[in-house]
């Protein structure tokens, strides 16, 4: 980090719902020496965390309304409907708001969903959080409509969920306190959930390209190489010829006769 020392950890908070092991992952195979550490807050209070120092980055449903905080969308999530699973519903893929009209439909106080008017009749009391929302779904007092990734982490043998066309979507943002300029890690995160890769210009650390060997270093290389032999023997000197100027293969001839 330039002109500052690098935090020993990297903080990363996230809200119920959202799954941040991927790039969590990704964080610890290229930042090995940086620690992250995972920091799980409500959604009512994770702009708050952001805002106090708690967290370095946070994942946030949008919107988010607070001039001190920088964000980017990253996907919207699917909404759904829990219900038993006994109930009508569960027999079809898909449902409407207008299939919910005569049903109790719960909104928690912690309902993440832009609502202008939710759907169904409404319960006499709002349930504190979407988990005491389940709890009396399973107990066949209403339904309710989250989205997807709510309904899975609240998962329960005696409920299933159906998409709920028509209806407002939650959106999942990365955000982080406005600072000029950007910290170098904060950096390296927003490169990594918006697909950068390793060596990316705006990345922490590039790795170098490897130089390719030339036709000179392959040659030097070769010549360096140990001259093979046929025979397991050095060759004898003085080329087809042998030691003593005979050539390979001759017969010797008879010796003369003394007179």
């Amino acid at each position: 980090m330039t002109g500052q020392e690098e935090p020993s950890s990297f903080r990363l908070a996230y809200v119920p719902g959202v799954m941040p092991t991927k790039w969590v992952r990704i964080w610890n195979e290229r930042l090995p020496d940086v620690p992250l550490t995972l920091v799980q807050v409500p959604a009512a209070e994770a702009f708050g965390l952001l805002r106090g120092g708690g967290a370095d980055v946070g994942l946030v449903r949008l919107p988010v309304d607070d001039p001190d905080l920088s964000a980017i969308p990253l996907y919207v999530e699917t909404t759904v409907v829990v219900v038993p699973k006994d109930h009508v519903a569960a027999a079809v893929e898909e449902v409407s708001p207008e299939d919910l009209a005569d049903e109790i439909v719960l909104h928690p106080l912690d309902d993440t969903l832009d609502w202008e008017r939710p759907p169904g009749l409404p319960a006499m009391e709002r349930p504190a959080t979407t988990a005491d929302a389940i709890e009396l779904v399973a107990a066949g007092v209403g339904l309710l409509v989250v989205p997807q990734s709510l309904a899975r982490l609240h998962h329960r043998k005696d409920l299933t969920y159906r998409t709920l066309r028509d209806a407002p979507e939650s959106r999942v943002a990365l955000s982080w306190p406005q600072a000029e300029p950007t910290p170098d890690l904060v950096e390296e995160f927003i490169g990594i959930v918006r697909g950068r890769t390793v060596n990316s210009t705006r990345g922490r650390a590039q790795t170098p390209p490897q130089p390719k060997a030339g036709a000179k270093a392959k040659a030097s290389d070769k010549a360096k190489r140990p001259e093979r032999s046929t025979g397991g023997r050095p060759a004898a000197k003085g080329g087809a010829k042998g030691a003593k100027g005979v050539k390979r293969g001759a017969k010797p001839g008879k010796p003369r006769r003394r007179s």
